[in-house]
């Protein structure tokens, strides 16, 4: 089953690296990003997505990172591989791990990133990728903006999902 615009989002509980437990279940916006530690479009829009969580927690947005890549296959994406990476850089915001990609598949995420924001119902208004180039900064992850600018309104997006592009999820066998 597909999750579309509307639906209400399944819940989970992950944990994240620092030992925390999360959900998708907040009182404003959260933003889901499935994302991970190897995959080139990922790396490029990492800072963008950074930079939004640090743009929009007094806002009282969530931004929550998730990886659901099968580590023994791709061990740069493993959980230690995950904590030593937050532990090098400057994560504004939790990296949760999937590790029975159970999240994943609810969400029917394709591709590292995947960008869906939920509203405080936990209603998904927009999916897609974080802005139209991978490649350039200076697009600043406008489309993910827009969208929580709207949801933050109590508006519907202009722009409820674009194509998400990148790496695939690596599913395990």
């Amino acid at each position: 089953m597909s999750l579309t615009i509307g639906d209400t989002a399944p819940d989970f509980q992950l944990s994240d690296t620092e030992g925390g437990t999360w959900s998708a279940t907040g009182s404003g916006a959260t933003v889901l990003v499935f994302t991970c530690n190897h995959c080139p479009y990922a790396l490029a829009w990492h800072d963008r997505i950074a930079e939004v969580a640090r743009d929009y927690a007094e806002r009282g947005v969530r931004v929550l990172a998730i990886n659901a890549n099968d580590a023994e296959r791709y061990p740069r994406d493993s959980f230690e591989a995950m904590k030593d990476r937050v532990g090098r850089e400057d994560w504004p915001m939790p990296y949760l791990y999937d590790a029975t990609q159970e999240v994943a598949r609810a969400y029917d995420a394709k591709v590292t990133p995947d960008v869906f924001v939920l509203d405080g119902e936990r209603r998904l208004r927009y999916r897609g990728a974080p802005d139209s180039d991978y490649d350039d900064p200076r697009a600043g992850a406008v489309w993910l903006r827009e969208a929580l600018d709207a949801v933050l309104r109590g508006e519907e997006p202009a722009r409820a999902e674009t194509k998400p592009v990148g790496c695939s999820i690596k599913w395990k066998s």
